[in-house]
């Protein structure tokens, strides 16, 4: 028995999941404390947040797939590697630099006008920014080829592997913020980025040593088939057929090289196409993703990125305008948590039962169902849905006026600043609610509307983890090894894309008034997603498809869907 779990905990599973618990909980400290520390930095401003937001999602989106790409033309152990070192030698930088601009701030203010204090901002912002796309090469890598191969072929394992990865993913949401959150709150800032700087390289050096580790004990993951293997087969079949067709033109291609000429057309040939390259691969990484057959899942999933319901600073922000308490908040996220985890346990049980696609199914109705709850919160009573005040008046006020918006004028003013900016209070160090004048403060708020709202985001999520992980899988089992990091790398600018277009709704329409018609949207988005999904689940099952009883072993062993021979 005792050898049972010694061999357990020196499995390449373990080591893996060890790995991935480490890299995850710097990564997780790391994107809390930089939006922190820029909004300090900046004056208690969230515009260098939301810059440095619009950098990381634009990079993804432009970049994901050549990074993609990169995965899958390198072995799997300098892929890891180098993402890692690029990964945590960035944040180590970045953390040192904010340390110094935290130190001597005022006196980089008076040298050259504050230019050298704004080429601060801007190297951060670029360094974190590398940081974060060696971050998505790491998550391609591990998450999406490296557990397929040590899973095996036994797809069962691959499932359980994959939720343990999501708990994981979870508990660190949670956990990694909350403790770095206290070491900023009690220590400083400064205490705050050497704190991540040291944890960052010792975690690297721990990180590399349980990669090669795993790397050594799963002999597989040394055999990786690449798109160069498979186009030097295609010209080695086509050298097979030129050899059966008379010799002149071998004579004739012979004769150009020797004139001397066609070398150098090939050169110039050679450093445009190497130059055109970049852009090739962006096409052709799109262009496989929509011939894939699982395009219709990944896109329903991205679908759901396009939403305002879920723990980001915008549904926070709104949360402090319905009255609600930082500690309330927080009990709250807490709660959501809890709901991911179950929602992972649901995948594994949903999918032995009824086989992987099915789990899709079942998973986007319920989370579907969940979200009418807070379509139905909309219309409750203390809903401040009103579509008489145009969300665009903000906008043109920003725009059109050079002075800042006033901190406090009146009740409303103060609930349009603290929905604007999503972090009321928290910057002056009150985190009670959004109105700390009792004076100033207008009657309570009905508490229906905003409890009804967030019993849906928070039930979803059984749903949404479930809906997630069924379309990890379903990538996982169903792109072929060459194209693994270039479908996932697009898969990611998808996720991004989305992502990005529920921020410009957010700023299009950012008073809490409009915040009902967002919810509106987002959970059409959601449909929308989840409608893609049932054709794909329509094309994959057939007839079959409402056909939902106990798979026999061997459906359940290989993934397939119960009653389909044929796999998706």
């Amino acid at each position: 028995h005792l050898g049972s779990v010694v061999a357990y905990f020196t499995s390449a599973k373990f080591l893996l999941y060890l790995g991935h618990a480490l890299s995850t909980w710097g990564d997780r400290m790391w994107h809390f404390a930089v939006s922190v520390f820029l909004v300090e930095l900046y004056g208690n401003s969230l515009l260098l947040t939301a810059v440095y937001g619009l950098v990381v999602a634009g990079s993804v989106l432009l970049l994901g797939a050549i990074i993609g790409d990169w995965v899958d033309k390198n072995s799997r152990l300098k892929v890891a590697q180098t993402s890692l070192v690029v990964q945590n030698a960035s944040v180590i930088l970045c953390g040192v630099i904010l340390m110094i601009m935290f130190l001597f701030k005022t006196q980089l203010l008076t040298l050259y006008h504050g230019w050298l204090l704004t080429m601060c901002y801007i190297l951060v912002i670029t360094i974190a920014n590398i940081a974060n796309l060696a971050s998505t090469a790491t998550a391609i890598t591990i998450q999406r080829d490296w557990i397929v191969v040590v899973a095996g072929e036994d797809r069962s394992k691959l499932a359980d592997m994959n939720a343990t990865i999501r708990r994981i993913d979870q508990l660190t949401n949670i956990l990694a913020p909350m403790a770095v959150g206290q070491i900023m709150t009690f220590g400083s800032p400064v205490i705050g980025c050497g704190f991540i700087s040291g944890w960052n390289l010792m975690s690297m050096c721990v990180e590399y040593l349980l990669l090669w580790k795993v790397y050594q004990k799963t002999p597989s993951l040394a055999l990786k088939s690449t798109k160069v293997e498979e186009s030097e087969l295609k010209q080695l079949n086509v050298k097979k057929e030129s050899d059966m067709k008379p010799a002149e033109g071998v004579q004739l291609i012979v004769e150009k090289d020797v004139t001397g000429i066609e070398p150098q057309q090939e050169k110039e040939v050679s450093c445009a196409a190497r130059m055109a390259e970049p852009f090739i691969t962006f096409r052709d990484g799109w262009v496989a993703y929509y011939n894939q057959p699982v395009f219709l899942a990944g896109m329903g999933l991205a679908f759901l990125y396009m939403t305002v319901l879920g723990f980001d600073c915008i549904t926070t922000g709104y949360a402090y305008t319905q009255g609600l308490s930082g500690s309330v908040l927080s009990l709250l996220m807490g709660a959501s948590a809890v709901t991911g985890i179950m929602g992972t346990v649901a995948f594994t049980w949903l999918r032995r039962k009824c086989g992987l696609v099915r789990t899709g199914l079942i998973s986007g109705a319920a989370q579907f169902a969940c979200l009418v709850l807070c379509a139905i919160s909309v219309f409750m009573p203390g809903s401040p849905l009103d579509l008489t005040v145009s969300p665009f008046d903000d906008i043109s006020a920003r725009l059109f006026e050079s002075e800042p918006l006033p901190t406090i004028a009146s009740s409303e003013d103060k609930t349009e600043v603290v929905f604007a900016t999503g972090m009321p209070n928290l910057l002056n160090g009150s985190n009670t609610s959004a109105y700390s004048d009792p004076e100033m403060s207008p009657e309570p708020v009905p508490l229906i509307s905003v409890s009804l709202l967030f019993a849906g985001v928070i039930a979803a999520r059984v749903g949404l983890w479930s809906f997630d992980l069924t379309v990890t899988q379903l990538l996982q089992e169903n792109v072929i090894e060459s194209e693994r990091g270039i479908i996932n790398g697009v898969q990611n600018s998808m996720n991004y894309l989305l992502d990005l277009l529920h921020f410009i709704m957010v700023i299009l329409a950012p008073k809490p008034e409009a915040f009902g018609l967002l919810v509106l949207i987002s959970v059409s988005f959601v449909a929308m997603g989840h409608i893609m999904y049932f054709r794909f689940a329509q094309k994959s099952l057939g007839k079959q498809l409402f056909v939902c009883c106990t798979p026999d072993p061997k459906a359940v062993s290989d993934g397939s869907p119960p009653g389909n021979t044929s796999t998706v």
